[in-house]
């Protein structure tokens, strides 16, 4: 079953007159998902593992993004894990030798292409054992896409 949520809007009944992040505050708020609090966890240590990371929202859940470049894009359907998109925008990356983009030494990362790779989360327990982990991936992600 997918995460659910209500609308989020603005008292004026205009979703466009919200930033990215007050979008993302009220889908927070408003999500039903039994890994809600692993959810507002996990996107608290996206933002805060670099500057210049804005967030809206983007395929229905928080997305993440820098120079204006979508980057990192949580996917809330599954209900017993949190899934982390990693992806390279809309044009993607051609590499050649079909190598992934980084090299991943924390082994958080499952490739689904070698531009788009997920991350897979469980309890609090899991976020916090790694987190360092996870933050490398951010930089290492951001390093190649910008």
């Amino acid at each position: 079953m997918p995460a659910k949520r209500k609308e989020a809007g603005s008292p004026g009944g205009s979703k466009s007159r919200l930033s990215g992040t007050e979008l993302v505050e009220a889908y927070m708020r408003e999500l039903e998902h039994p890994l809600k609090l692993e959810a507002e966890a996990v996107r608290s240590i996206i933002l805060n593992a670099r500057p210049g990371i804005g967030e809206h929202i983007k395929w229905n859940a928080p997305s993440f993004h820098i120079e204006g470049e979508d980057r990192i894009t949580f996917n809330l359907r599954k209900q017993d894990c949190l899934l982390l998109v990693f992806h390279t925008g809309a044009k993607g990356k051609d590499r050649a030798g079909g190598r992934p983009i980084i090299e991943d030494t924390t082994g958080l990362l499952e490739w689904a292409s070698p531009d788009r790779a997920l991350v897979k989360l469980g309890n609090m327990d899991e976020i916090r054992a790694k987190e360092a982990q996870l933050v490398e991936v951010i930089h290492k992600w951001l390093d190649v896409n910008l």
